[in-house]
């Protein structure tokens, strides 16, 4: 007799209906149990905790004093966070009914209860070593992150700070405040315009410098080139946070060494403000950064420049080039080619380079109509929101235009690099 073919349509709908039911449907009684007893033992344990949860992420609490909706906010994610695993395992269930539907069909045979335990294994050995450190990733890197955002939605600050008070979802409040209200708007354009500047100068001012030490000292001509990359790679080694704060007490308008043992001989009068003065403060934060990267990218460029092949630069020498000639078209594009990933995280870094910033000036000083100092970049500005002033929601909405600033400029220059192309072409 003719053994009737299974549905797979069938298989699926009854996996959609209660996990493991499709299993059963296709006489594997051991997985679909398993599959049964997961889902229930899945809805026992946390089902109280997921109606809180949503609950909470929607509401943010209803009773002033009684509910901590940042406490419910939690709740909310963590619950989300344990629904997506929930809804992973829901489908993976749905399409493994319907795809074995099919593969019974088509003449399968399956396995034996002791060699489907050997290839489960085999195949979820690579998921089990792995699953620790996703789940670490998962509450250390995605769930603060979804916390972030989440608040950016919110009018959590000083004011509304549970659980004396309730927070509340605010829609795009926060964002088009930053474009509306004159005290956002003022500095949340000046603060953004700076923090391009110093982004774009520092790090290509670091970038220059290095490259033109790194192309000096590979000259044939130096002599001495270990005892010189020692000297010029020094900065490095020292701690960058000890670095700044000798830098500024140089700088210090009163008594650093700066004013007082050169500006003030030099042309009199009571030196620069360099501290007090944005402009003059920037352009020590400018100089300062050149000094501290400068080295890595001495460093990287030194060690691309000496895998270069003489024979090319002979052969361009036969050819009658000059030495600009050279750099342009040997040592210029193989020293990018092989450094352009690194060169952008230089400047992904530099944009939210928040110790300079903080460690030179604080930020400062302060300007007349704005809520951040003369010198503020996003990152320490988000600083102060969240530390000083205690604006948590207005600090998330503008870490979150950070994440996608960045993002954006990430994913579309590396997109772009050559190094990141199969040909490899130059």
């Amino acid at each position: 007799m003719k053994e009737k073919k299974l549905n797979p349509t069938i298989a699926m709908v009854l996996s959609i209906l209660l996990a493991g039911l499709g299993q059963i449907y296709n006489k594997r009684y051991i997985k679909g149990i398993s599959f049964i007893v997961l889902e229930i033992a899945f809805i026992v344990a946390t089902f109280d905790f997921l109606w809180l949860g949503l609950w909470g992420i929607i509401t943010l609490g209803t009773i002033p004093g009684v509910d901590h909706s940042i406490f419910l906010l939690v709740y909310g994610i963590v619950a989300l966070i344990l629904l997506a695993f929930a809804v992973t395992f829901y489908v993976f269930n749905v399409l493994d009914a319907r795809k074995q539907a099919i593969k019974l069909n088509n003449g399968w045979e399956p396995p034996t209860f002791s060699q489907a335990v050997k290839n489960g294994y085999d195949k979820a050995f690579p998921y089990i070593m792995t699953a620790p450190g996703l789940i670490l990733l998962i509450f250390t890197v995605v769930f603060p992150l979804l916390f972030a955002i989440a608040l950016a939605f919110t009018n959590y600050d000083l004011y509304n700070s549970p659980p004396r008070n309730l927070v509340e979802w605010v829609g795009l409040s926060n964002f088009l405040d930053l474009g509306t209200v004159d005290i956002w708007k003022n500095t949340f354009a000046s603060v953004f315009t700076w923090t391009i500047v110093w982004t774009i100068v520092a790090t290509s001012f670091q970038i220059v410098v290095g490259l033109i030490l790194a192309v000096l000292v590979n000259d044939k001509r130096i002599k001495f080139k270990k005892t010189i990359r020692t000297i010029l790679i020094l900065p490095w080694a020292v701690p960058g946070f000890v670095s700044i704060l000798i830098f500024a007490a140089m700088f210090n308008d009163e008594f650093g060494a700066i004013n007082q043992d050169i500006i003030i001989p030099l042309i009199g009068g009571e030196g620069l403000p360099w501290l007090t003065d944005p402009f003059y403060t920037k352009i020590v934060l400018i100089l300062i950064q050149t000094w501290l990267g400068y080295p890595f990218v001495f460093a990287l460029f030194s060690g691309v420049l000496q895998s270069i092949s003489s024979e090319w630069y002979e052969a361009a020498e036969v050819d009658g080039a000059t030495r600009w000639q050279k750099f342009r078209h040997i040592t210029l594009p193989h020293v990018l080619f092989a450094t352009a990933p690194l060169l952008i995280i230089q400047y992904t870094t530099n944009f939210n380079n928040f110790n300079i910033i903080y460690l030179f000036n604080e930020g400062g000083p302060a300007v007349q109509g704005q809520n951040a100092g003369g010198t503020d970049i996003l990152i320490s500005w988000v600083y102060k929101l969240t530390f000083e002033t205690n604006d948590y929601s207005m600090a998330a909405a503008i870490s979150l235009i950070i994440g996608l600033i960045v993002s954006i400029f990430a994913i579309f220059q590396f997109r772009r690099t050559s190094s990141f192309k199969e040909e490899g072409n130059m």
